[in-house]
């Protein structure tokens, strides 16, 4: 049996279709058929060479949804249910040892130092082989946390929550909202959507989202945010007067950062009030460096920064959680689906901004 793989063989080409031959299984893995690929910011910094962990040749994609097609032994979803044969799942796309000081000690296995993600970490040339979502079959590890899902869901309504929306859970877990916070989310992607969502459904009063896309900012209007501001409409000066009117001058609780941008985080600063958080998870490549003055913008303001990296299983099934209650709103999220043989033009949808989910739908060859 053969496998179609859209392969990122060198950096800022086209991606390349191949046939990949499907290795027999091992003890504990699963052959799934790929149904929806999420197309993800961080595939794009791959694909142009910008994220230093991109092994060559690679199937890009981190975020999956599939069907069982064959495990080797049997295996169970977190619930310890087994599953079977036709099964609708997702998957925690890292991968961690559970022995760690970070898994076994700290409790936090996103900081696994020996953690490794689908279509990220691993060559095609490694075996199996079918190591990301790009595919029309991937194999997932013995140590995948498998995640059913409903026969009647549409597999590309959760592939955001694989990535985006758990690392926005991971984000709203190390800063938490309360009751009746302000929250200011810098970047209405997927990340800032979700976060959006999240921190509505927290209860936070005011959700304000920034960001530089019309259509972008409408949706996360529908996920939760109670004001969303334009920044081609409204300088930097104007949006932070704009936050201190809505919180009688204090500033937000909570910033989040969801955008990558360094001008965003020192942004970030200044919109947060004196002993509020700012969260950093639109990070996910190196940008530079980012200036500040300790004293002014954190020390005299007692200022948390909280760097947010990643997410584990926990976060997956909130941000699949958050689609469940709200599946209506979170299906527009997807704007662009493409079939695999179109993968580079869907790489290039997601850097041109102008998309806010992107999803691959392969098909069998």
């Amino acid at each position: 049996m053969k496998a179609l793989a859209a392969l990122l063989e060198r950096f800022d080409i086209p991606l390349a279709l191949r046939e990949i031959e499907v290795p027999p299984l091992e003890q504990g893995q699963v052959l799934v058929q790929v149904a929806a690929a999420g197309v993800c910011g961080s595939d794009v910094h791959m694909w142009r060479g910008l994220d230093p962990r991109t092994p060559l040749p690679i199937i890009l994609g981190h975020e999956g949804v599939g069907h069982v097609v064959e495990t080797r032994g049997t295996r169970l979803d977190i619930h310890g249910q087994p599953v079977a044969p036709g099964d609708l799942i997702t998957w925690e796309r890292g991968v961690t040892c559970g022995a760690c000081h970070a898994c076994a000690v700290l409790g936090e296995p996103s900081l696994c130092n020996r953690r490794w993600a689908y279509g990220i970490h691993r060559s095609s040339q490694e075996p199996p082989h079918l190591n990301g979502c790009y595919a029309s079959h991937i194999i997932l590890d013995a140590r995948t946390h498998l995640i059913a899902l409903e026969p009647d869901d549409d597999p590309a309504h959760f592939v955001a929550a694989c990535c985006s929306g758990a690392t926005a859970a991971h984000a709203l877990d190390l800063t938490p909202v309360t009751l009746g916070d302000t929250v200011v989310i810098l970047g209405p992607g997927p990340l800032g959507a979700f976060a959006a969502a999240l921190a509505r459904a927290a209860a936070a009063e005011h959700v304000v989202v920034i960001g530089g896309t019309s259509e972008r900012l409408e949706l996360c209007a529908q996920l939760g945010a109670t004001l969303t501001l334009n920044r081609h409409a409204n300088g930097k000066d104007e949006r932070r007067q704009i936050v201190l009117d809505l919180t009688h001058g204090h500033g937000a609780d909570l910033v989040v950062e969801a955008s990558g941008s360094v001008a965003a985080g020192r942004e970030g600063l200044d919109l947060v009030r004196q002993g509020g958080s700012l969260s950093l998870v639109g990070f996910g490549t190196p940008v530079g460096s980012m200036s500040l003055e300790p004293f002014e913008q954190l020390v005299r303001k007692n200022v948390r920064v909280q760097g947010v990296w990643v997410s584990d299983v926990r976060h997956t099934l909130r941000a699949i959680s958050l689609v469940r209650q709200n599946p209506e709103a979170f299906a527009q999220l997807v704007t662009h689906r493409f079939p695999l043989s179109q993968a580079t033009a869907a790489l290039e949808a997601v850097e041109e901004r102008g998309a806010a989910k992107v999803v691959l739908e392969p098909r069998a060859p």
